[in-house]
């Protein structure tokens, strides 16, 4: 199938974080799949409205209108993980906001297509009593994706999502390569050409890492990422306070680059 106006809404993952930086701008895996379908369609329009930090709720509430105003055929939902690491977390309130949106796309005509979590406590073990919270969370993406014949690329059984070298040093948003592979999935999950499950295998395999050093890194991780943020969440303040989205109008994949 060919899309001409692709749409993603979400978080800091959509929007691209750690895939560039602040001067270039940043690029993420929803402009990699934008430019993979404008390779087979090049009149396909491109627009990305997702916000750092932003709830599942808020999600909804500040994207999901302008998101069906701009009519897209597919459309892209990725939110839920800032809920997650939240004190108070309700799996079943944050997948009701993501249902609320999958029914309104779908419901005017988009194909959606969303994404699972993958293992956190493989990713960041110091957080490891939050996976009962993301097998809650991924059970219902996968149920109210069903009911509404959503497409999900399922990241949580394969271990290559879990491969450091997919992640950024803060363990929160993927690295380049990790974008890359989710771009790749994504297009795979989708039926595009010349995609295929190359993207589920393993990285080859990496230089051990010892017992000191794993401990040493697990502790700056603390000290340097999982502190802050707690100390912003505290403060009640979010990452995307004063954020705009970096492409709110259906544009030509070659003709706009990411802003800062």
């Amino acid at each position: 199938m060919s899309y001409l106006r692709y749409v993603a809404i979400g978080d800091s993952q959509s929007e691209g974080l750690m895939d560039g930086d602040e001067l270039t701008g940043y690029r993420g895996w929803a402009d990699r799949l934008a430019e993979l379908l404008a390779a087979t369609e090049p009149a396909v329009t491109y627009a990305n409205l997702a916000v750092r930090g932003k709830l599942a709720a808020q999600v909804r509430a500040e994207q999901l209108a302008p998101a069906l105003a701009l009519k897209p055929d597919l459309a892209s939902v990725m939110a839920g993980m800032n809920d997650l690491v939240r004190p108070g977390f309700d799996a079943a309130a944050v997948t009701g906001e993501l249902e609320a949106m999958f029914a309104a796309l779908t419901g005017q005509g988009a194909q959606v297509v969303t994404f699972t979590f993958p293992d956190i406590a493989k990713i960041a073990p110091v957080v490891a009593r939050l996976r009962p919270r993301v097998l809650e969370l991924n059970a219902g993406i996968r149920d109210a994706a069903r009911r509404h014949g959503v497409i999900v690329v399922d990241a949580f059984p394969h271990a290559v999502t879990c491969d450091a070298r997919l992640w950024s040093p803060d363990r929160i948003h993927a690295a380049p390569l990790g974008h890359a592979l989710m771009a790749a999935a994504a297009a795979h999950a989708l039926g595009l050409p010349d995609s295929d499950d190359s993207w589920t295998n393993p990285l080859p395999a990496a230089r051990p890492i010892g017992t000191l050093r794993r401990v040493g890194n697990e502790a700056f991780w603390v000290g340097s990422f999982l502190g802050p943020w707690v100390m912003r969440r505290l403060r009640g303040r979010s990452s995307g306070d004063g954020r705009v989205a970096k492409r709110p109008d259906l544009l030509p994949v070659r003709d706009t680059q990411p802003a800062p």
